[in-house]
């Protein structure tokens, strides 16, 4: 289904918003393959500056960017949130996590712990 999703994001010119820019984000991380690192990748990089402050898009963003192991980038992508949420939170502790970095991930959770952010049972 995701490499359905991708060709016709391939086929279409349209203008993307927040839910479709999310959407082709998502289809790229379930697959992980080499074709959907570079239209994520590239996706990302031609996003328009409205949607960079969509917490949904960024944070899709980040989950494609750690199953990408560009972990720098999504910890880039994360701190350019305006106002960081639970769900941001979990897919940067996740994302560590699946990168084998248990350092960053507790000290994502010592942040949350610090701002009064409860952890939930995703992660």
């Amino acid at each position: 289904m995701s490499e359905k999703a991708l060709d016709l994001f391939e086929q279409i010119q349209i203008n993307l918003d927040n839910v479709t820019n999310s959407i082709v984000f998502n289809a790229c991380a379930q697959l992980a393959n080499d074709r959907a690192k570079s239209i994520g990748k590239k996706l990302l990089d031609e996003m328009p500056n409205n949607y960079r402050n969509e917490n949904i898009v960024l944070t899709s963003a980040i989950d494609i960017l750690m199953k990408f192991g560009d972990v720098e980038s999504a910890g880039q992508v994360f701190q350019s949130i305006e106002k960081q949420h639970i769900i941001a939170y979990d897919a940067q502790v996740n994302g560590y996590n699946l990168n084998d970095d248990s350092s960053k991930c507790f000290k994502i959770l010592k942040e949350m712990q610090n701002l009064d952010i409860v952890p939930n049972e995703i992660i």
